[in-house]
């Protein structure tokens, strides 16, 4: 009879984890329109001169126009915590205004809060995207504000080794804290890095121009895991601010992206 029973009990555990519902991945950019989402940029405002286009089912952000660099992003309408965003992207050809023959930059900002003005970036947690950079951890606390116009801290800490002025993710490493600032570059930064165009480092694990590499955040409660081409490049703990909106950034320089996806992780 126990077995009879266990068995039961077996089969009836087996039928609830198939029924189950899957975490929905949800995909945050269409590939037709703009749907949930908003631009800004200090240049333009809330306008979209062109600046954020859909292009065969990707999102092209342009950076800029003649001796203009722009400025700012696009954003999602809503507010996420605890999950995994997923997304591919590629560099354009040209950089603009100031960033006119410097290294291609471009970013996705974590946990938005606050307001956009007045400059170009919201109270967040940068995913950098720079060639040379990509997977690096900026402390971005623009406004000092979160979305009730309160005061806001920004915290976060992760492990790693200090090289001169500079800070690299080492797993197991010495413990390397943050507030409101700063930025935890990837593991294999090159310290030689300079801000020229085209710039790579021996050990960059992006995609070479022209080619699409493929990114993986994951928000769970206060942490941060960055992975770039499969590669876990930089993490994270002791966020102060665990959930806001998702911002792609506009910095000058031509960029693309597609398959931006995101799957809530308990």
């Amino acid at each position: 009879m126990k077995s009879i029973i266990s068995l039961i009990l077996g089969l009836s555990f087996i039928a609830a984890v198939s029924a189950a519902p899957a975490a929905r991945t949800v995909k945050l950019f269409n590939g037709r329109d703009l749907t949930g989402w908003y631009t800004y940029t200090v240049q333009t405002k809330q306008e979209n001169p062109g600046i954020f286009t859909v292009v065969d089912g990707m999102l092209r952000v342009s950076g800029g126009a003649g001796a203009t660099a722009y400025y700012g992003g696009i954003v999602t309408k809503a507010a996420y915590a605890n999950y995994r965003l997923t997304f591919d992207y590629k560099w354009g050809g040209p950089t603009y205004g100031t960033r006119l023959g410097k290294s291609r930059d471009s970013g996705v900002l974590l946990h938005c809060v606050g307001p956009n003005e007045p400059g170009p970036w919201m109270t967040s947690y940068e995913f950098q995207i720079i060639e040379g950079g990509t997977g690096d951890i900026l402390v971005v606390n623009a406004t000092k504000k979160d979305d009730e116009g309160k005061p806001v801290t920004l915290l976060l800490t992760s492990e790693g080794f200090i090289d001169g002025k500079q800070k690299y993710f080492k797993p197991a490493g010495e413990k390397l804290e943050y507030k409101d600032g700063g930025r935890h570059n990837w593991s294999g930064r090159d310290p030689k890095w300079t801000d020229t165009i085209g710039v790579r480092g021996a050990k960059d694990v992006e995609s070479p121009f022209g080619e699409w590499t493929r990114c993986e955040i994951i928000c769970k409660g206060d942490t941060l895991m960055y992975y770039v081409n499969g590669k876990l490049v930089n993490r994270a703990w002791g966020l102060s601010v665990t959930k806001g909106k998702i911002f792609f950034q506009t910095e000058g320089a031509e960029i693309w992206y597609r398959n931006i996806e995101l799957t809530p992780v308990d």
